[in-house]
């Protein structure tokens, strides 16, 4: 173990709050502890919100700690209210376990369960949550906590006036009850979590104390921001997510080549593995010529490559380079689809003609025939990339790139795809 590992998550800016901060850090340089982070099942896939949270758990395996990921197949049945404006909505127990399943899968690209010296432990929370009745629960768990010191949480102080049903309320007390578990059944003694966590770790820190008089820590991440003011994790208002099949790898890449000047620096340290010395490099050559948007590249390199693997990226950056440059001849079918996915596609027919001036009509490019001979005229119609201007052009065996897709571009931006 490194005994500068704790120093350097606070020179990552990774560190928000702890509690005793001088006892956990002796404890990190001094053994190997085991902690652990909660992943609600609230959907089949991770998103970017949990990849910090993830990339710790990561970053203490490495540096010699047992990571343990807790997957909240019973949490996920009720939700976390931490600083939501109001009520989850309740899923299916069949629902949950299938999202904790798929959740599991994807934790494993991330940390290793088997590691030969310190393995990765994974754990739901249904385990004991689903087994667990009522009147113990109360008796064992809910005897230590007074109404006062529930309601002083932050994350429950802003939901009484809105409203707040007994079901969220009563959350920080299962969150509480997983420490509790997991020291009884690993020895864990430190618990992760975003800044909005810091309530419900505290208090699976205050049930360690009273119900076995040993003292547990907290480390929460700071929340992350955008300097541009929107919110991080969303492109064009959707989630970013970690399945390839939800957000494809060229979009993954996109999202992240696209940083703000302003985060791109901090993002480096967030989520990727290079050294700060590395960084720091990184960061001199980018503020020397911005424009070459060196940082922005290589925290898209980085984080496409840990997430989806050194080919996606490579495919990712083949896909931008070309609708860049406008060439997209060379990129194969799959390609064209991660690249163009959400612009509007027309199946063609073998009724429909392919006389270019009909099928933009048909397809819905342009709305007239005249309309159609005048772009083709101007030079506004390409396809695949190739400006035609002949008005008795018809598409045929060569345009169709593995046999079946077309890309029709309008003028500078407007694309079209025709799928055979």
């Amino acid at each position: 173990m490194v005994s500068g590992f704790f120093h350097e998550l606070k020179d990552r800016g990774l560190i928000h709050q702890t509690t005793d901060e001088v006892a956990l850090e002796k404890q990190l340089n001094e053994e190997t502890v085991k902690l652990y982070v909660g992943f609600d099942p609230t959907a089949d896939s991770l998103h970017i919100g949990h990849l910090l949270p993830v990339l710790m758990l990561r970053r203490f395996q490495q540096h010699g700690h047992v990571p343990i990921a807790l997957v909240g197949g019973g949490t996920g049945m009720i939700g976390d209210p931490s600083f939501k404006d109001q009520e989850r909505q309740l899923n299916t127990l069949d629902t949950v376990k299938n999202w904790s399943e798929s959740i599991k899968h994807q934790l494993s690209r991330f940390i290793d369960f088997e590691d030969a010296t310190n393995p990765a432990v994974i754990a739901n929370n249904y385990d004991w949550l689903g087994e667990t009745l009522l009147i113990d629960f109360l008796r064992d768990v809910g005897k230590h906590f007074t109404i006062n010191y529930m309601m002083s949480k932050e994350s429950v102080k802003r939901r009484i006036e809105t409203g707040i049903s007994y079901t969220e309320f009563a959350y920080q007390l299962l969150q509480a009850y997983d420490f509790l578990k997991l020291y009884e059944t690993h020895g864990c003694l430190l618990q992760l979590g975003g800044s909005d966590q810091w309530g419900n770790i505290t208090a699976g820190i205050e049930l360690l104390r009273r119900e076995k008089e040993v003292q547990g820590f907290g480390l929460t991440m700071p929340l992350i921001t955008k300097a541009d003011g929107t919110k991080f994790g969303k492109t064009e208002g959707n989630a970013v997510w970690l399945d390839a099949e939800k957000t494809t790898p060229y979009e993954f890449y996109q999202f992240w080549i696209n940083t703000d000047d302003r985060d791109v620096i901090k993002f480096l340290k967030y989520f990727t593995f290079l050294s700060l010395e590395e960084i720091a490099a990184v960061e001199t050559e980018f503020l020397a010529a911005p424009e070459s948007r060196l940082a922005q590249k290589k925290l898209a390199e980085e984080v496409t490559s840990l997430v989806h693997g050194q080919e996606a990226y490579e495919q990712a950056l083949r896909i931008s380079q070309a609708l860049f440059s406008g060439d997209i001849k060379g990129l194969s079918g799959e390609e064209i689809k991660q690249g163009f996915k959400g612009v509007p596609t027309y199946n063609v027919t073998q009724e429909d003609d392919l006389a270019l001036v009909e099928l933009l009509i048909t397809a819905n490019v342009v709305p007239s025939k005249r309309q159609a001979r005048e772009d083709i005229k101007n030079g506004a119609i390409y396809i695949n990339g190739e400006r035609i201007q002949e008005l008795t052009y018809v598409i045929s065996e060569s345009d169709k790139i593995d046999g079946h897709l077309t890309v029709i571009r309008r003028g500078k931006k407007k694309y079209h795809l025709l799928q055979f």
